[in-house]
């Protein structure tokens, strides 16, 4: 196990402890390729570079004031972060804008933060002062290259004595469902999460883990902080390359005989689809304990088609490893147990448009199966309750889930308003609380958190209510030629009524005289959402790959699909 760390407030704490029992251990290996390694970073290096940063903060006078990091993901982002936390500055985790792109996100996180130092590469600085400054008139932001400052010498800042409840980081969310937000995570946040964590994934020191998700993403950002915390060993590499070729993400696991990795739904389902006979024999995927599902609704039959293409390879149904959580409540608010098999409950389609929760048989037609996303752990607590009452539900209800506990963040930066209405949200009939709203709906079973949708994406159609997400799925599910994960369904107003419209990217290595045209593609649309959730589709829009707007995470947005459906922005996928 990992030693104790009962005597430390804050990560840099841990880092510096972790430095002084294994020096020469190494934390994080970045892999440029997925294959080939290109840096390192022991413990002692991570102390020192973390030293560094954090010194150049405090002449810089960030102590308690936010700071962008703008990096890609590798070593270099991971010891900012901590020299952040050296320094006592709150760390902005975001990316670089492409050069000569406006990027209105990054736009209104520099804006709302306030920050008025950036750290970046050397590389990137000289490209985003001039993009900054253009764009916004930012020339009071103050900049530090990193890599330069990390060649000079003298620089050091032991981690500074910091009260628990100050802010070390805002994270900010991903836009799926509104405007970007920063979530005021505090260091006693980050290490009650670490502590469940541990407790829940049954980790040591020992432990290796592997990941290629963005380090601005709270998931991503989770991937770095459990390996120190633990004081284990962590293999990187770049978002992209796990997108253009996601094998490598597998073959990275296999290679470095890794315990832990942790991935939205989509990635596993894109290995699965992406996986040839080639494949198989070359990967050993038995060192494998622990394969987190999260950050986007978990799928039945992702995880039946993920098992049974990568069981040749010593992939054991055991080892997926659902959970629950979000930036509010610091990643992490159910899993679990580790080595349980995902218990899955399928209910009735008709029950559920009416928020009800019955028992189906799986192989009926009208049925949906949902994937249980664990219990609670130390001392979290989750209620599910009626949105419009504010009281909780009976059993067998589907609900808004609401979530109290030591991981819960502080509010939204410089936001009191959206704060009180999200994080102190209170029982109308007991007064308890203050609980979290988190937008999501659920309900309980045989002590399992199972995820329905999301309360802002429920359409309601022929007077039934929809979630989104499930008539997207549908909808990919009814031809081969869609983009898995990207397609998005919503509601517009039509002579006052709601009609579901659906937009969907067509995969661009499809060619119609294969499989047929758009006029096929639309037909099995509407014909897969109507045999499954008995709705009528008023619209259908085949789009190219690449028209559907995306969140930095990977996930649809929605609203901004229907704004640019509306606008008749979207670009007609057309069949050459």
């Amino acid at each position: 196990m990992a030693p104790s760390l009962a005597d430390t407030q804050t990560l840099g704490k841990v880092l510096r402890k972790r430095a002084g029992e294994h020096p020469s251990r190494v934390a994080f290996t970045f892999l440029s390729n997925g294959e080939t390694e290109s840096g390192a970073l022991t413990y002692a290096e991570l102390d020192r570079q973390a030293a560094a940063i954090g010194a150049a903060l405090k002449n810089s006078g960030a102590e308690g004031r936010p700071v962008l990091l703008l990096f890609p993901s590798g070593l270099h982002y991971v010891a900012a972060i901590f020299g952040c936390f050296y320094s006592g500055a709150v760390a902005v985790p975001t990316y670089p804008p492409r050069p000569g792109r406006a990027d209105a996100r990054m736009a209104g996180i520099a804006a709302d933060s306030g920050a008025g130092v950036a750290l970046t590469t050397s590389a990137l600085l000289p490209a985003l002062r001039s993009q900054f400054e253009k764009a916004h008139g930012w020339e009071r932001m103050h900049w530090i290259a990193t890599d330069l400052l990390l060649e000079q010498a003298g620089w050091d800042c032991p981690p500074v004595a910091i009260e628990e409840d100050k802010p070390a980081l805002l994270q900010y969310t991903s836009g799926s469902t509104s405007a970007p937000r920063g979530v005021i995570v505090t260091h006693a946040n980050l290490l009650a999460t670490q502590r469940m964590l541990q407790a829940a994934f049954e980790h040591c020191e020992d432990s290796t883990h592997v990941s290629w998700l963005p380090i601005f993403h709270d998931m991503g950002l989770a991937n770095v902080l459990n390996p120190v915390f633990l004081g284990a060993t962590c293999f990187l590499m770049q978002p992209a390359t796990f997108v253009q070729r996601p094998m490598r993400w597998l073959r990275m696991i296999s290679r470095h005989r890794a315990s832990t990795s942790m991935a939205p739904n989509f990635a596993y389902d894109l290995c699965a689809r992406a996986a040839t006979a080639e494949d198989i024999p070359t990967l050993d995927l038995s060192s494998w304990t622990l394969a987190l599902n999260g950050a986007e609704p978990v799928r039945h039959a992702t995880l039946e088609r993920f098992a049974a293409t990568f069981a040749p390879c010593g992939f054991r149904r055991e080892t997926f490893y659902p959970a629950y959580g979000l930036a509010e409540a610091t990643v992490f608010v159910t899993g679990g147990p580790k080595w349980a098999e995902p218990p899955s409950l399928s209910v009735s389609a008709a029950a559920l448009a009416r928020h009800s929760v019955v028992p189906a048989a799986a192989t009926d037609p009208q049925s949906r199966t949902f994937v249980g996303c664990g219990k609670t752990w130390m001392g979290t607590g989750v209620r599910i309750v009626d949105p419009d009452t504010m009281r909780e539900c009976e059993p067998d209800r589907i609900g808004e889930i609401w979530v109290a506990g030591p991981q819960v963040a502080q509010g939204y930066w410089r936001n009191p308003v959206e704060t009180a209405a999200s994080f102190g949200a209170r029982l109308s009939d007991t007064g308890e609380g203050p609980f979290l709203r988190t937008g999501d709906l659920g309900f309980i079973r045989s002590d399992q958190l199972y995820i329905t949708g999301r309360l802002k994406n429920v359409i309601v159609v022929d007077g039934r209510n929809c979630y989104a997400e499930d008539i997207e799925q549908a909808a990919l599910e009814s031809h081969p030629a869609l983009r898995p994960g990207h397609c998005a369904a919503f509601a517009v107003d039509v002579e006052d009524q709601e009609r579901l419209v659906i937009v969907a990217e067509i995969d661009r290595r499809y060619r119609p005289a294969e499989r047929g045209d758009a006029g096929e593609i639309i037909l099995a649309i509407r014909r897969s959402v109507a045999e499954i959730h008995d709705v009528t589709v008023y619209a259908v829009a085949p789009v190219s790959s690449g028209s559907i707007p995306m969140t930095s995470s990977g996930k649809v947005q929605r609203h901004g699909c229907a704004r640019a459906y509306l606008a008749g922005t979207l670009k007609p996928w057309e069949a050459v």
